[in-house]
């Protein structure tokens, strides 16, 4: 029996990784999410990109002696080396706009993103002291989509592939047949690197949620229910002092918002398992994320674990939502005709 048991998971598990590419649209929206963070991060920065990032940070010594360890790795350097130089520093950082913006478009997608990852990790890690723990998972998220296809699906690669598919012969050369969209690895190879993508995402956005629920609960601000107060009554994280008070004017609000964070993290993956859980789930953590967002003005944290959460929604469920947009968007110029005519 337990013989028959194991044979099954293991034929189920062989299945489920090499037929086919899983989650196609979930990790295609992850793709533009992420890279919608990236250029918002860069665009929103832009004006005072020397000061924070470039020549007038040289106080804080990042350019003498950088704090993190990728500066010092060669081809994570070239931000790091153009930190005094205010024209270089600025002509990488346009290169890195352009950048994030072919991936949400998904241009060349295999091409781009290794050179969007070099980049990225090059400015972000710069200067140490503007960081936060979603650069982390923003870098770890881009390494393992090295290996995936974020592309099959919303993307100019998706219809190139479509309409080279039947053109691709052993004679074409293999840089013309990869420039023109073929699948990098072979199709089982592929499925294989893609879905395990898939399962390494999971894992980690797991691990993060379920150590942060068991540390805020090993914590007495968090286990007696008054942890959000703390953090929303302060100059940095307080960005909205009325919406603040509005959130912590009651206090059973805020023991229930801080006892929920942790339930809603301690239970995460096991309410993946089922769909009405996960539904539930997912409703709690973007709930949890727009929250950052919004009151603790930490926007780029909360969109890269909301990119990293898209993969947790079924490819049907992401059919369903675009259907309804295109409908929505052809009712809405069928109208405008109609009062024009």
């Amino acid at each position: 029996m337990v013989a028959g048991v194991l044979q099954r998971g293991y034929l189920w598990t062989e299945t489920w990784l090499l037929d086919s590419k899983k989650l196609l649209f979930g990790l295609a929206v992850a793709r533009i999410v992420f890279g919608l963070t990236g250029l918002g991060l860069l665009f929103f920065n832009f004006s005072t990109r020397l000061y924070s990032f470039g020549p007038g940070s040289a106080w804080n010594g990042e350019a003498a002696a950088a704090k993190s360890d990728f500066p010092k790795i060669w081809i994570f350097s070239m931000f790091h080396d153009a930190m005094l130089n205010g024209a270089v520093y600025t002509f990488l950082y346009l290169v890195l706009m352009f950048l994030a913006v072919l991936v949400i478009v998904g241009w060349r997608f295999k091409f781009v993103l290794p050179v969007y990852f070099i980049m990225w990790v090059s400015f972000i890690e710069a200067n140490d002291m503007l960081g936060d723990q979603g650069d982390n998972m923003y870098r770890i998220a881009l390494l393992f989509m090295l290996f995936a296809d974020p592309a099959a699906k919303l993307s100019f690669d998706a219809r190139r592939r479509n309409k080279f598919a039947n053109t691709f012969t052993p004679t074409t050369p293999w840089i013309v047949r990869k420039w023109r969209g073929e699948p990098l690895f072979d199709t089982q190879i592929g499925n294989l690197f893609h879905n395990l993508t898939l399962v390494v995402l999971t894992a980690q956005v797991c691990f993060v949620y379920v150590s942060g629920a068991l540390y805020k609960a090993g914590g007495t601000p968090w286990s007696t229910g008054y942890a959000i107060y703390n953090p929303l009554m302060t100059d940095r994280f307080g960005t909205w002092p009325e919406l603040s008070q509005l959130f912590t004017y009651w206090a059973p609000m805020v023991a229930i918002i801080s006892w929920s964070s942790i339930v809603i993290q301690m239970s995460f993956p096991l309410m993946l398992l089922t769909r009405p859980t996960r539904i539930l789930a997912l409703f709690g953590i973007l709930s949890f994320h727009i929250g950052i967002a919004v009151l603790m003005g930490l926007p780029w944290f909360s969109l890269t674990m909301i990119a990293i959460d898209s993969i947790f929604i079924r490819d049907r469920t992401w059919k369903n939502v675009g259907n309804r947009i295109k409908d929505s968007y052809q009712k809405a110029m069928a109208g405008q005709q109609k009062a024009t005519t």
